[in-house]
């Protein structure tokens, strides 16, 4: 099946060169990515729900601690989303909050890390003098921002803020301008020969090129944001929020709780992969002609 398959696929590259046709695709057949695709996340959350379940008794077995199990969890949140409070404020009022903050942060983060990356990647001597900062500031743990935000903000929303775009930018910059950058000459040689400007060059020939690495940076740089946020909230002041919640936890020991908000924000992290950057991808993929054509 697979031989045929690149058979085939060599049949239609065979034509379409022949047609004198510059850039071609292939259809993949879209329904079984798609329950390929849910199956494989089946799968891996069944895996991750186990080994919490094992973790959770084995910590009963040798220590005799209360450790939350996923169906206590699951009754718990559930009982949360039917508007049953944690912390003071319902699940609702501590994901908007953070949801709130990690938005705002995001939001200038890809302002300045593409408008830097695009700079850079365009433009060699600005990259050999601007890249050296950003490779500093990756190397800073996000947490390290922590007293840099109270120093400069002190406590409250806009060190968060600060510390999420601070933590979200340099993989903005440092894929967007590789991505340019690694464009392959012959693009940019043909493009001249057909007569395009500089704007018509970087518009639909660096940045289409480029997109997949820009998408993993935007993906990297949401990831480290938003993991960020919730250490911050558990230590710059703020009232409400899923980190706040999970820190509160601690002190009457309500530990499913910390869970719940734990659970609460794999979701929300996974939904934003799945929904937004994957999807994003695919459809850049499709544009590009690099459509998955292996299902087996």
């Amino acid at each position: 099946m697979k031989g045929s398959a690149s058979i085939g696929r060599k049949e239609a590259t065979d034509a379409a060169l022949m047609d004198g046709a510059a850039q071609f695709s292939f259809r993949s057949e879209r329904g079984l990515l798609i329950a390929r695709d849910l199956g494989n996340a089946i799968i891996g959350l069944l895996v991750v729900i186990l080994l919490w379940w094992g973790v959770a008794e084995l910590m009963m077995f040798l220590r005799g601690v209360a450790f939350p199990t996923p169906p206590e969890t699951l009754i718990a949140l559930w009982e949360a989303l039917m508007g049953a409070d944690i912390n003071g404020e319902s699940i609702f009022a501590h994901t908007s909050a953070s949801l709130g903050r990690w938005g705002q942060g995001y939001f200038i983060a890809m302002i300045i890390g593409l408008t830097l990356g695009m700079a850079f990647g365009t433009l060699p001597r600005l990259y050999d003098v601007g890249m050296i900062p950003v490779y500093v500031f990756q190397m800073i743990p996000g947490l390290a921002w922590i007293p840099i935000a109270m120093l400069i903000f002190g406590l409250g929303e806009t060190a968060t803020v600060f510390i999420i775009a601070m933590t979200a930018i340099p993989p903005l910059v440092i894929n967007t301008a590789g991505g340019i950058r690694e464009v392959p000459t012959v693009f940019t040689r043909v493009a001249r020969m057909s007569g395009k400007d500089d704007s018509a060059m970087f518009f639909r020939v660096l940045l289409p090129a480029a997109s997949l690495s820009i998408i993993n940076g935007m993906r990297i740089g949401l990831a480290n944001g938003w993991r960020v946020l919730i250490a911050a909230e558990m230590i710059v002041g703020v009232a409400l929020g899923l980190g706040f919640s999970i820190y509160m936890s601690r002190y009457d020991l309500d530990f499913t709780s910390a869970f719940v908000c734990i659970v609460v924000i794999c979701i929300i992290g996974l939904a934003i992969e799945k929904l937004l950057f994957v999807s994003m991808e695919n459809r850049v993929r499709h544009r590009l002609g690099l459509d998955r054509e292996d299902l087996m």
